[in-house]
């Protein structure tokens, strides 16, 4: 052979050499954690993996080496045993477990530090207290940090006498409290809608808060509300949906471009079919709106995105799931086909009511964290009731710093299961240059499709990920982006017990 030959030769073997493909590396499964714990993937500290986990009323932080070995197990021995709900703030060297728990009429929000290696870096500490009625709601806490992790936003919200009360409590990245504020608005619980809060990196405080005509129709007015870090008051900015009923709101802070972005999709009547997206950007240097637009969705789009059924009909099912932002101001937003049936009760799934029951809405169930972080739950059923599940095509579009359609794709794929969806939606992996979509086949839950968006909207199909063993089933939506280029994702084994596999992509 000649040098080229050899050149030829040799890249023709690395090409098709599986080191580039994705590689996945699996943590073994213990018996303690089976499919009724509940847990979340803190992230990587010190090349580890840290994982919490719960079950009953034992807690701990679960320790993972790089090659998916558990190292350590540190029981959490100060956690009370009935603690009603915990996040994590989560810092390079450590992280901040925020916990509440109910003592008889008072509801307490503590705060620990945690080391690297799981030990405790202090004793726990309180947060804020609440006395709550008996039959108060005791869950009523909510966290959110800024995205250079330097702030730390504590929340309460309560309704009484058609009133909203919210107490807002900031902190630094020592968890020193910088300002606490109490405000009240009125709020009719039947015409008013709010979204969760967010916290900007500058320590603003921000959500929205729109408003119906009747208790059935979608929102038609829409304030985005704005508190000041060290101020105590509210500031209303009227967003101006331009004569569209809008619902499914999503608020996004993109701090690099300085610019508060809302989306949503819109209808031209009030029970109506979706008719496309509306989009809006308020610019924070200037205290002033960018754009406010409709973008309608043409014919071409509608056929992709429905398997069947009339085109007018196509888009009424999708939900919008991630937001993207980009350097250049514009951004990049997902939506997801979801719908579901129970069987016993003869109802199928009413958009409405997932999005706006008091009793469990779907800001509960979706926050961005890459892309979106849920909870982990268990299969049920009731009684003779049956719940059948689908989720089926993905709508990618981007959208320019001035709101202008710059292309729209769609990922295609089909899926359901009866009474748990633990396996089904997707996970996201950004690896710079590209998205990555993971979601299972559908329920081939030990095969997952991966396909990546390119920065032009082009779709590739990667090779599939599987398990070389039988028994292992991919929980894709619960994945956590935990490096430039890793992805850690829950699993199960023979349907029963709990582990982790770190993709390296």
């Amino acid at each position: 052979m000649n040098v080229r030959q050899y050149m030829l030769f040799y890249l023709l073997i690395f090409a098709s050499s599986p080191l580039l493909a994705q590689q996945i590396t699996w943590s073994d499964y213990n018996r303690e954690d089976s499919k009724d714990i509940n847990f979340e993937i803190i992230g990587k500290m010190n090349g580890n993996f840290l994982v919490y986990k719960n079950i009953r009323w034992r807690h701990n932080i679960t320790i993972y080496s790089s090659d998916m070995q558990r190292q350590e197990k540190m029981d959490l021995a100060f956690m009370p045993e009935k603690t009603l709900n915990v996040d994590f703030y989560v810092l390079p060297t450590h992280f901040y477990m925020i916990y509440q728990y109910q003592k008889k009429g008072i509801l307490y929000c503590m705060g620990v530090n945690i080391g690297a290696d799981g030990k405790q870096l202090g004793e726990p500490f309180e947060m804020d207290t609440t006395r709550i009625g008996f039959l108060s709601d005791n869950k009523i806490y909510a966290v959110v940090a800024s995205e250079d992790k330097q702030k730390l936003l504590l929340y309460k919200i309560q309704k009484r006498n058609e009133k909203l009360y919210l107490t807002t409590l900031l902190f630094d990245n020592q968890m020193q409290l910088l300002h606490k504020s109490r405000n009240s608005m009125e709020f009719e619980e039947r015409r008013d809608v709010i979204n969760d809060l967010k916290i900007d990196n500058a320590g603003n405080i921000l959500f929205t808060k729109g408003y119906k005509s009747g208790n059935r129709d979608y929102i038609n007015e829409l304030d985005l509300v704005v508190k000041q870090p060290l101020l105590d008051s509210l500031q209303y900015i009227k967003v101006d949906v331009q004569e569209k009923y809008i619902d499914d709101i999503e608020l996004k802070i993109d701090n690099l471009n300085k610019q508060y972005l809302i989306n949503s999709f819109y209808y031209q009547e009030k029970r109506g079919n979706i008719q496309g997206l509306f989009a809006y950007s308020y610019n924070t240097s200037t205290a002033t709106k960018n754009y406010a637009v409709c973008i309608p969705f043409s014919d071409s789009i509608r056929n992709q995105a429905k398997k069947d059924g009339q085109l007018r009909f196509a888009l009424n099912d999708f939900m919008i799931r991630q937001i993207v932002v980009k350097k250049d101001g514009g951004y990049i937003i997902t939506a997801e086909d979801f719908s579901s049936q129970t069987r016993g009760l003869n109802n199928s799934w009413n958009r409405y009511d997932y999005l706006y029951s008091p009793y469990t809405t779907r800001y509960d169930y979706y926050n961005f964290n890459s892309p979106f972080n849920m909870y982990y739950r268990p299969s049920n059923s009731f009684g003779n009731q049956s719940t059948r599940y689908y989720y089926d095509n993905i709508i990618v579009m981007s959208l320019d710093k001035n709101a202008s359609l710059q292309w729209t794709n769609i990922i295609q794929k089909e899926q359901y299961d009866d009474d748990e969806d633990n396996y089904l939606s997707f996970g996201t992996i950004n690896t710079g240059g590209e998205i990555n979509f993971l979601f299972n086949d559908g329920s081939k839950t030990q095969l997952v499709s991966n396909h990546s968006i390119l920065p032009d909207g082009t779709i590739t199909r990667k090779p599939t990920l599987k398990s070389e063993e039988k028994g292992y089933r991919f929980m894709p939506r619960f994945a956590k982006q935990i490096g430039a280029r890793q992805l850690l994702v829950p699993c199960t084994y023979r349907n029963g017990y709990i582990l982790f596999a770190k993709i390296d992509f």
